[in-house]
């Protein structure tokens, strides 16, 4: 009974995790995209989004913690440590360990964020696309749930609406409000009498 409560505990956190990432991304891009609802503060965005990030950490170590106190598969630190180090799926565990380090990076660059300069605070916070990206891959491809139709219809929901707030965020699909005007052409003015008796 307990290998299979730390089997059920990875299996679960790492869902959890996603799930955490993921909601995390959307909010960092609602903030950045100032496509939050008029009523909502930024400051309340900001820390929503921190704690969403700072939650999936905390499950992520959880998941760790779990995949190596369960002895089914029988994780040790080197196979979570090391990509391609796992004899059990080596692939798709090398994506969740490579999705580690890219969590690690942007998370802590956030925590320093008043001792480093704006421009390579911006470079590492850009780690999270390939961050969310890998983070999918490995639950795809790894998670024994993450077939599931309502795992497939979190991961496409979540896919469009992150998709659709980057294209926004890059400039490719501008909402409305802020595309700018076209430009018209400029009529010239007539010019007064005083101006005409100079000539």
């Amino acid at each position: 009974m307990t290998n299979q409560l730390w089997w059920y505990t990875a299996r679960a956190s790492g869902l959890v995790s996603w799930a955490l990432l993921s909601a995390s991304m959307l909010w960092g891009l609602v903030l950045s995209t100032k496509l939050r609802p008029p009523r909502i503060r930024p400051n309340w965005t900001l820390d929503l989004h921190r704690y969403l990030g700072g939650l999936a950490v905390i499950f992520v170590g959880v998941h760790l913690a779990a995949l190596m106190l369960d002895s089914y598969v029988g994780f040790g630190l080197t196979q979570i440590l090391v990509p391609f180090a796992s004899h059990w799926k080596p692939v798709a565990v090398a994506w969740g360990v490579t999705g580690l380090y890219l969590l690690l990076a942007v998370e802590l660059s956030s925590l320093a964020r008043k001792r480093l300069p704006n421009r390579i605070w911006r470079r590492l916070h850009f780690l999270a696309f390939p961050l969310y990206a890998v983070a999918t891959l490995h639950m795809v491809t790894a998670g024994t749930d993450a077939r599931s139709a309502l795992a497939l219809l979190a991961v496409a929901a979540f896919g469009v609406t992150i998709g659709a707030l980057t294209a926004v965020r890059s400039g490719i699909m501008a909402p409305a409000a802020s595309r700018p005007e076209p430009s018209r052409p400029r009529i010239p003015r007539a010019p007064s009498p005083r101006e005409r008796a100079l000539r």
